[in-house]
């Protein structure tokens, strides 16, 4: 754990004098300090291209009055800089009651290890694995033109100082391991990528060589795109696979129940709390308790423990996901899902793992009762409108269903649609429900977070599908 004053000519309590003194009018606030150590290792063209470290150190000092947020960061912690960041709080905000209740609940839950998995591992060892994935897939297949593989580490402690001394902290490992790997046939180039990752040490991933099951999966999906056709396009039944197609969800009907697009009534789901919004069949839970997931929090950036929050329980909207400025504002209470890309930024509310509960239904039941559509395994880039929930994204694996059956893997589909809708044509929840690799990272509003997702199988009655087939 960083100790943050050590290297500062601040002692605790003039930490504690000036947050008090800053936050004394205010309705909430909070000192966040945040130490980052971060690497990354990148093997392409049959050679090292790059190997990164840094290091970055600084704070964020916010005052809330009302619904208005004073904000300002540095990357330097001293008196002169705590005490201008106060000063320049105090003159923006008005004075305010100061009537929201402060308290944070404590907690005793660790989702992941203090550990920092940078040096847990030496880098001599991790170039080692990386030039152990290129010469693996290079003499798998002949096929194979290009290797890339990549390695992300990260280790972040923060504490939040919140009036009064109250002071939280966390430690967050964070790795993720990259393989893409382009095939060329006959005059035709195809890629496949997998990933994965997680709140834990590289060894985890790597021992009793699991490098190479990422490896063969990235191998078996550019090999399936290499037999691809054209994809068909039109209204059709559409079966989801478990995982990583969950993005759909986080991306599509996610955001619209966190709580500031509902606050300030853009989300179309903003007036629909206790009302059915999907299937019956159809929960989804945002879940921050996971151990070691990419998505999970000990606490959120505000202190709050993490929780499981049930946002639709069989079709019924039940939550949105709360930060403590949204939730004093709908008068209710935070769920632990106040997150900040880094000290720079401020708190908004957003996912962490966001999952759709497991059903009944088996996915050969599933694929069986589709005389014409499609099955669709992954997803890469995609575009959605928060405000409505309207989406389209692009399958990176996805194969034809013609009466009953999986058919021929099918190139360029997309996938159109709007979150609120397609909640409703969920006829089949399966059985399967299955977690992504971990390698999601969300964004809003300029802010990436490492998020996860999961879900079973599921049959869509009705969707629109983008294809490329003449």
């Amino acid at each position: 754990m960083s100790n943050f004053l050590d290297k500062s000519d601040l002692n605790r309590k003039d930490v504690d004098d000036i947050v008090s003194d800053t936050l004394r009018n205010c309705d909430d606030g909070e000192l966040y300090l945040e130490d980052t150590k971060s690497e990354s290792i990148l093997l392409d063209d049959n050679k090292i291209k790059s190997s990164n470290y840094s290091s970055d150190l600084g704070f964020g000092f916010r005052a809330i009055s009302n619904e208005v947020v004073a904000y300002s960061h540095s990357n330097e912690i001293s008196k002169e800089s705590l005490r201008n960041s106060s000063q320049n709080l105090k003159s923006t905000l008005k004075s305010s009651k100061g009537t929201y209740d402060h308290e944070i609940p404590k907690t005793n839950n660790k989702f992941y290890e203090d550990i920092n998995p940078i040096e847990q591992k030496s880098l001599n060892s991790k170039l080692e694995v990386l030039n152990k994935v290129n010469d693996y897939l290079r003499k798998k297949d002949s096929s194979v033109k290009q290797v890339t593989a990549s390695f992300s580490g990260e280790q972040k402690s923060i504490e939040i100082i919140r009036s009064g001394g109250e002071a939280l902290t966390d430690v967050r490992p964070l790795i993720r391991f990259n393989v893409s790997v382009m095939l060329e046939k006959n005059g035709r180039k195809e890629t496949g990528v997998y990933g994965i990752g997680g709140r834990q040490s590289y060894d985890e991933y790597l021992k009793n060589d699991n490098w190479k099951n990422v490896c063969e999966e990235a191998l078996r999906i550019a090999s399936v795109n290499l037999e691809s056709k054209p994809a068909p396009a039109g209204e059709m039944k559409v079966v989801l696979g478990p995982g990583w197609p969950a993005i759909l969800i986080h991306e599509a009907i996610g955001h619209g129940l966190e709580g500031d697009f509902n606050r300030k009534k853009t989300s179309a789901f903003h007036n629909l709390m206790g009302q059915k919004v999907a299937s019956e069949g159809v929960t989804i839970v945002d879940d921050g308790t996971i151990g070691k997931r990419r998505g999970s929090l000990t606490i959120d950036d505000e202190g709050t423990p993490t929780e499981k929050t049930v946002l639709i329980e069989n079709g019924i909207l039940k939550n949105f996901m709360q930060d403590r400025l949204n939730a004093r504002l709908m008068n209710t209470k935070s769920t632990g899902s106040g997150r900040r890309e880094n000290y720079k930024h401020i708190v908004l509310p957003r996912m962490r793992n966001t999952m759709m509960m497991s059903g009944q239904h088996t996915q050969d039941e599933m694929i069986k009762s589709v005389d014409r559509g499609i099955f669709a395994v992954s997803f890469g880039g995609g575009q959605v409108d928060i405000t409505s929930g309207k989406f389209v994204f692009n399958c990176t694996e996805a194969y034809e269903i013609n009466n009953g059956k999986i058919g021929s893997p099918i190139k360029g589909a997309t996938l159109i649609g709007d979150g609120p809708s397609i909640l409703k044509e969920v006829s089949m929840v399966g059985n399967d429900m299955m977690m992504d690799p971990g390698i999601g990272t969300c964004g809003k509003a300029g802010q990436g977070v490492p998020v996860g997702v999961a879900q079973p199988s599921i049959l869509i009655d009705k969707m629109t599908v983008g294809g490329t087939k003449l």
